[in-house]
C-alpha cells in the first residue's frame, strides 16, 4: 500500500471520519517500515480489531513502541507470529513465547524502556519536544549510548520523543468528529500515542453523534484522530467476572 502524508490522508465526508471498517480504514495508509505507536496496557485496551487488519495488510519491517508486546495468540503477538515486526520499543515483554523466542534468537530488535519514560517519550512526541532529560535509567543499561548531562550536581541523560507515522488506539466512546473518551484502566497509553501519530486511527465500541459528548468528558480531542472504526463487541480477554456463592 501507498503511503501518504498526515495533512493528506483522504477521510469521509466533511468532518465525518467514520469508515466503514478496519480493513478500509487501514487502506493507503500503511507501508513497509514504518514507525509505529499501539496502545494499551497488556490485553487492557489495545486497539485489536486495528491489530487484526495490520496484520492481513501483510505490511512488513514495522518499528512499534507499545508498553508490551502483546502475548501469543493475541494483540501485537499476533503480528509476532507472522513475522511483520522488525522491532518493538516497549516496558514489558513477558507472557510471550514467541517474543522471547524471536529476540534470543536474533530475530527481532528490542529497545526497553522504563514505562515512565516509554510515556513521557509519546507524549514529548505528540507535543512536538525532541527530547527531554530524566534520572530514570542512570547507571543501567538503559543509559548506555545516551547524552549524560549534569542538573544542580545531578547526572541525568537524554530521550528522544517518539513521533510515530501511525497510531493505532482505543478508545470506549467517540463521536464521529473523532472526539475520543477512554474507559477506566483502558485510559493508559492510548492518549499518548493518538498524540504522537502523524496518523492516528482509533476504535471505539459506541459511537454517538456530534454534540452527544459532554465537552469536559473528552480526553482526546478530534484534531488528533483522521480516522475512526466501530468496533461495538471486543473480546475483552482481561475481563474476568468474579461473584461471590450465594
Amino acid at each position: 500500500m501507498v503511503a501518504a502524508e498526515a495533512m493528506k490522508v483522504p477521510r469521509s465526508t466533511g468532518l465525518n471520519k467514520l469508515w466503514p471498517d478496519a480493513r478500509t480504514a487501514l487502506e493507503g495508509i500503511v507501508r513497509d517500515g514504518m514507525m509505529m505507536a499501539i496502545g494499551g496496557f497488556g490485553l487492557c485496551g489495545i486497539p485489536e480489531t486495528l491489530i487484526l487488519a495490520l496484520r492481513d495488510s501483510g505490511v512488513r519491517n514495522l518499528t512499534i513502541a507499545s508498553n508490551n508486546a502483546g502475548v501469543d495468540q493475541w494483540g501485537i503477538g499476533l503480528l509476532l507470529q507472522t513475522r511483520q515486526v522488525k522491532k518493538m520499543i516497549s516496558s514489558y515483554v513477558g507472557e510471550n513465547a514467541e517474543f522471547e523466542r524471536q529476540y534470543l534468537a536474533g530475530e527481532l530488535e528490542v529497545e526497553f524502556a522504563p514505562q515512565g519514560t516509554l510515556a513521557e517519550r509519546m507524549r514529548a512526541g505528540g507535543a512536538g519536544i525532541p527530547g527531554f532529560y530524566t534520572r530514570t535509567g542512570v547507571g543501567t543499561l538503559v543509559a548506555e549510548g545516551k547524552e549524560h548531562k549534569e542538573f544542580d550536581g545531578v547526572t541525568y541523560i537524554l530521550e528522544r520523543g517518539i513521533q510515530a507515522d501511525l497510531a493505532l488506539v482505543k478508545a470506549w466512546k467517540a463521536d464521529t468528529h473523532g472526539n475520543l473518551v477512554y474507559r477506566r484502566t483502558a485510559r493508559n497509553f492510548n492518549p499518548l500515542a493518538a498524540t504522537c501519530g502523524k496518523i492516528t486511527v482509533a476504535e471505539a465500541e459506541i459511537v454517538v453523534e456530534p454534540g452527544d459528548l459532554d465537552p469536559d468528558e473528552i480526553h482526546t480531542p478530534g484534531i488528533f484522530v483522521h480516522r475512526l472504526v466501530h468496533h461495538p463487541n471486543p473480546e475483552r480477554r482481561i475481563e474476568k467476572a468474579t461473584t461471590r456463592e450465594a
